[in-house]
């Protein structure tokens, strides 16, 4: 038995460390350790005298945690560097010298460029937004030149899924990289596409992981058709499953869109007929051939989903779809201004089938949102309006204040999937990440909608009235944004959801 001296001297030394003791642990879901950031938490430990002391006698146990090492432990040594570096760097000067480095070689790519193109015009003067992009770990430290800025960044406070170097804030900015290294990079995710949907058999947890963050428009139609279910990821049964699956599409309409002028149907069609010129691109869905497709693809889809039939704003859910579809077989980059007629009436055919099968895929996980008093979006509108009061409370509370209820601008965000707030080239952006996320359209877009509400916080705390707040939200200037703003957003929601989506206990009060 040891004696009671012996005892406090081996629970006196606190300094070592014991296997299982709590460390950082860095992945997917843990950003970097960050000296600048972290500082405060670091201590420089007492150096440990080297001088050899003679050994005494110990417990067995005593010498086993003593020659013992954690196979978890970072070392002294790495903590006294990482103090060090704390004590002897500041985070100002560091931000300054950064931006220093940044103007100049902005200047130098400017000279480059006068020299191989002169020009009378004076040099244009350097940005004054070059500002560093944050990591993930500085999102919450920030810097004196930017405290003073109008335009807030969004904060993010998780690491985020193949995370990308886009811009903190407003609409897209030009790259400072050079037209070519912008091509380089995008070849070489499409290449990436390529080679794993070139295999026997697609790896779809690869391609979602690959998608999350955009899919280049040539391979994007394949692509949705994969993460939608459509086609299988053998590649030996896809033509046949297009096949037949186009066979059973066409077997629907031949056996119902006859009766389309029935008594009994006569509602829905009109309805349908009614809403489809109020849809968007309008020089494309008012040309007669594309009328008609988006007329069978919803009836044939409202008659065999009684349960829910045919509700407003199911009609925009099309779009996405076709234009994805039909730009594969047309060479205009505006998609709008295309002539439909001038595709092959059996590729036509083809992207109905495909458009009517998506749809209904993506409507499945969604269908409460359109069966009778729409459960599904009231239960999101309310979800929204509890996340909302903890993330932004003095956005809550401002909007409470005025009577703004969430109902009346929210219930479009999720009856139309946003598909109203944001141009359509944003909405196929989005939809890449919808596609790739579990329940992407279902439980995903929630935290999109807050992020997307939290975004534009500074005009809403402008607005003093009820009707200015309204309109507002109605109509939020989103008419220049682009694949930038919705990268932002989508990283923005990701946080939310990493904060929120296995702990709905935190937003509820």
């Amino acid at each position: 038995m040891a004696s009671d001296g012996a005892r406090r001297q081996f629970w006196k030394r606190s300094n070592s460390k014991v296997p299982g003791s709590i460390q950082h642990v860095y992945g997917a879901q843990h950003p970097p350790f960050d000296p600048l950031v972290h500082g405060t938490l670091l201590k420089a430990a007492p150096k440990v005298p080297t001088t050899p002391v003679k050994a005494k006698r110990v417990s067995t146990f005593q010498e086993f945690e003593s020659n013992t090492s954690d196979a978890w432990d970072a070392g002294e040594d790495d903590d006294e560097l990482l103090a060090m570096a704390t004590q002897s760097l500041n985070s100002a000067v560091v931000m300054e010298t950064a931006h220093r480095v940044l103007r100049n070689h902005s200047q130098r790519q400017e000279r480059h460029q006068r020299q191989d193109e002169p020009s009378s015009e004076p040099p244009p003067a350097p940005s004054g937004d070059l500002r560093l992009v944050k990591s993930v770990s500085e999102s919450h430290t920030a810097c004196p030149a930017e405290s003073t800025s109008n335009t807030a960044p969004l904060q993010r406070s998780q690491s985020l899924p193949h995370s990308a170097t886009v811009a903190l804030r407003g609409t897209s900015e030009p790259s400072p990289l050079s037209g070519s290294a912008l091509s380089e990079r995008e070849a070489s995710r499409l290449d990436k596409f390529k080679q794993l949907l070139a295999g026997p058999n697609t790896d779809l947890e690869q391609l979602r992981k690959l998608s999350w963050s955009g899919i280049p428009k040539p391979v994007r139609p394949i692509t949705w058709k994969l993460l939608s279910g459509y086609l299988p990821a053998n590649v030996d049964r896809r033509p046949a499953t297009l096949q037949r699956k186009q066979k059973e599409y066409f077997a629907f309409i031949e056996h119902y869109y006859d009766f389309r002028k029935d008594e009994v149907h006569q509602d829905t069609y009109r309805q349908i007929h009614i809403d489809i010129p109020r849809m968007t691109p309008e020089a494309l869905i008012l040309q007669p051939k594309v009328t008609e497709i988006f007329e069978r693809i919803l009836f044939i889809w409202a008659i065999r989903h009684p349960a829910s039939g045919y509700v407003q704003g199911i009609n925009d859910l099309v779009t996405p779809f076709f234009v994805v579809f039909i730009c594969e077989h047309i060479e205009e980059d505006d998609v709008g201004t295309a002539d439909v007629s001038r595709v092959p009436a059996d590729v036509l055919r083809n992207v109905e089938a495909d458009t009517y099968w998506c749809m209904s895929r993506l409507l499945d996980g969604i269908q409460d949102n359109y069966t009778f008093a729409q459960p599904g979006i009231q239960m999101k509108v309310k979800m929204l309006e509890e996340l909302v009061s903890r993330i932004d409370e003095q956005v809550h509370r401002h909007l409470d204040q005025h009577e703004v209820k969430y109902l009346q601008f929210a219930f479009r965000w999720m009856n139309n999937l946003l598909m109203r707030e944001v141009p359509l080239r944003c909405t196929i952006r989005l939809w890449d990440t919808y596609q790739s996320e579990p329940e992407g359209f279902s439980h995903f877009h929630l935290y999109v909608c807050a992020a997307f509400l939290v975004r534009w916080r500074k005009e809403i705390l402008e607005e003093r009235d009820f009707q200015e707040l309204l309109l507002f939200l109605q109509n939020l200037p989103t008419a220049q944004w682009g694949d930038g703003d919705v990268s932002l957003l989508l990283a923005e929601a990701y946080r939310l959801k990493f904060a929120f989506a296995d702990a709905p206990n935190h937003y509820k009060k």
